[in-house]
């Protein structure tokens, strides 16, 4: 790239841990002319999105809306929200989001009781029933659905059938799992949930979706002590994302970045959840059969492996790096690095939202085929 230029990028097919190939219709969208984040216009499309958003969730929950940020602000404005100093939340690690949870925790100035399982591993519902009976003081259970560091995906509605025999609140990553498989907010009973704008959903990067319970919003009306951040504050941004009528100026909304999720959401209901689901579930097994017969096996064992990203065991002798490095710059292709105790260990290839295409997966199969041999 020159200095002082336009930038234009060169068409990469991305297979990795996110962002994910956006659909032309939705660049399309966001390309069009900018409304003002009053505009009456505007805010039609923004019950618009919530309704959409509710479809994906599969949820009734009036605090549904975009946060305008990444799904690391989606995180921290259920962690700021519903935990005040002095709370404690029992909290499920088995991978780096899990670990990310935490720290939202202790920033809080509340206490984290840390389950800890072996990366690749599920989270195991005996040692949160056991945290349960040690801590009977705890108000939120906090876990990664998919764990987009692993590939692993946790049981989620047991975990939710526990933490709702013991009455406490539930907040759940579902960065990675809504769009590609089933998430079921009102039907697992989940308190607080977000998730991203750039995987399964195959909008582009920077907004971060978000549902509260109305349990949730009446724990949030009734702290002792104001949210932590102004800008995350639900009692605050509710009054702009609040269903019809006149709307109270909180922030200056993403507006065209907006356009493509709503876009993105229109394309997930004509589509239907169930179909998306099937279509990744169907793009997994043909990469698992593809990485099969060119020598490459999965690094999660199959009764909990995410079909939208997939942890990949890097054979012994070759070098990680590399191989990523030449996908990038020979074939256009970018899949992901291990993290933490799975650095050098794994690839992480995903097929999430739109990327999830037979023309991808063999472009993917071929391209490291050529490279191993």
């Amino acid at each position: 790239m020159t200095a002082n230029t336009t930038f234009i990028p060169p068409e990469r097919t991305l297979m990795g841990p996110g962002p994910s190939d956006v659909a032309p219709r939705v660049l399309n969208a966001m390309s069009r002319s900018t409304l003002g984040h009053l505009d009456p216009l505007f805010i039609e499309l923004m019950d618009e999105t919530k309704s959409l958003l509710q479809y994906a969730f599969r949820t009734k929950n009036a605090l549904t809306m975009p946060i305008s940020a990444p799904g690391s602000a989606g995180m921290e404005a259920c962690f700021v929200n519903l935990l005040e100093p002095g709370d404690k939340a029992i909290v499920c690690i088995n991978g780096v989001f899990g670990q990310r949870m935490v720290e939202n925790v202790t920033r809080c100035g509340a206490e984290a009781v840390v389950i800890e399982d072996t990366w690749g591993q599920q989270t195991d519902l005996n040692k949160v029933e056991d945290a349960f009976k040690a801590h009977p003081d705890a108000k939120v259970l906090a876990f990664v659905h998919a764990e987009t560091s692993t590939g692993v995906r946790n049981d989620a509605q047991a975990l939710c059938a526990l933490a709702q025999q013991h009455d406490c609140l539930i907040i759940v990553d579902a960065v990675t799992s809504l769009g590609g498989i089933d998430v079921n907010v009102d039907g697992w009973g989940i308190d607080a949930i977000y998730s991203g704008s750039q995987k399964c959903l195959s909008c582009v990067p920077g907004l971060s979706p978000v549902s509260f319970s109305d349990r949730a919003v009446e724990v949030i009306q009734q702290r002792k002590q104001p949210v932590q951040s102004w800008f995350l504050d639900m009692n605050l941004i509710v009054g702009y994302w609040g269903q019809g009528g006149k709307r109270a100026y909180h922030h200056t909304a993403p507006v065209n970045s907006i356009y493509a999720l709503h876009e993105s959401l229109l394309m997930l209901k004509e589509e239907g959840l169930e179909n998306a689901w099937t279509r990744h579930q169907q793009g997994h097994q043909k990469l698992v059969q593809g990485l099969a017969n060119i020598g490459l096996s999965m690094a999660v064992d199959e009764d909990y492996r995410l079909p939208q990203l997939n942890a990949v065991a890097i054979p012994e002798g070759v070098d990680d790096a590399k191989v990523r490095n030449q996908l990038l710059n020979d074939f256009n292709l970018e899949i992901g690095a291990g993290l933490g105790a799975l650095a050098g260990k794994v690839w992480r290839i995903g097929l999430m939202g739109y990327a999830c295409k037979d023309r991808n997966i063999d472009h993917c199969v071929a391209s490291l085929g050529k490279i191993l041999r």
